[in-house]
């Protein structure tokens, strides 16, 4: 499939996991693959947390956070490599910033909130433009795109998802401890599955795929034969 038929809905290829599961990569490289848009839902919720540190808005205060949701001036640039994503918040390149664990936890703490849930669900939707659209996070094929062509669940154990977070940012040059990052990870995936809206489960739909022991490309592929 390289895109949508001439009367029908614009084709999205949602993909969903825990942190670490690959989703991020896999659809950054999927959308080169097939020449369609890219939505990584995630970096919204960060960029909110991002915006109220910055702004001196609480993590509690749902309605400001909303507001914060509602008009964030943003935009996504998927880079020349297979890997490469930058994203402005005002104009500023704020990348860096977004894939700390501090951040991380912010956002998971916002991503809670059902007013700033709903103050994303349209600005995520907007993304669906031809000629397709891939789209990852947590609940992009349960909530966000029900309808979508389709819905992937990527998964992998708790002990592989830490790894490849504490590689990834060994290679940025960041300091990290895998012990704390496997705590991380795992308080992260109690709160997202266990909150009241949204929480993280596959679609009723969806493939699951664990990717435990995979390579990207190898999972990449798997994605592709399935469309």
């Amino acid at each position: 499939m390289t895109g949508p038929a001439a009367s029908g809905p614009v084709p999205v290829v949602t993909i969903d996991g825990p942190g670490g599961s690959g989703k991020g990569t896999v659809g950054r490289r999927l959308a080169q693959a097939l020449g369609w848009h890219y939505l990584d839902s995630g970096a919204l919720y960060r960029l909110v947390a991002l915006a109220a540190q910055r702004r001196g808005v609480a993590l509690d205060d749902a309605p400001a956070l909303a507001a914060l949701a509602r008009d964030l001036e943003v935009l996504f640039e998927i880079g020349p490599g297979p890997d490469e994503e930058r994203v402005r918040l005002a104009g500023d390149e704020v990348g860096p910033d977004l894939r700390t664990e501090a951040c991380g936890e912010r956002a998971s703490r916002v991503a809670a909130l059902p007013a700033v849930r709903a103050a994303l669900l349209e600005r995520q939707r907007a993304f669906r433009r031809p000629p397709g659209l891939v789209a990852d996070g947590r609940d992009m094929g349960s909530v966000v795109f029900p309808d979508a062509t389709l819905k992937i669940f990527l998964t992998a154990s708790p002990l592989e998802r830490a790894r490849r977070r504490y590689n990834q940012l060994k290679e940025k040059g960041v300091s990290a401890n895998l012990a704390a990052l496997s705590d991380e990870i795992a308080r992260r995936d109690a709160r997202d599955a266990q909150r009241a809206v949204a929480p993280l489960r596959p679609a009723a739909d969806a493939v699951v795929l664990d990717t435990t022991g995979m390579a990207i490309a190898e999972v990449v592929a798997r994605v592709r034969g399935l469309l």
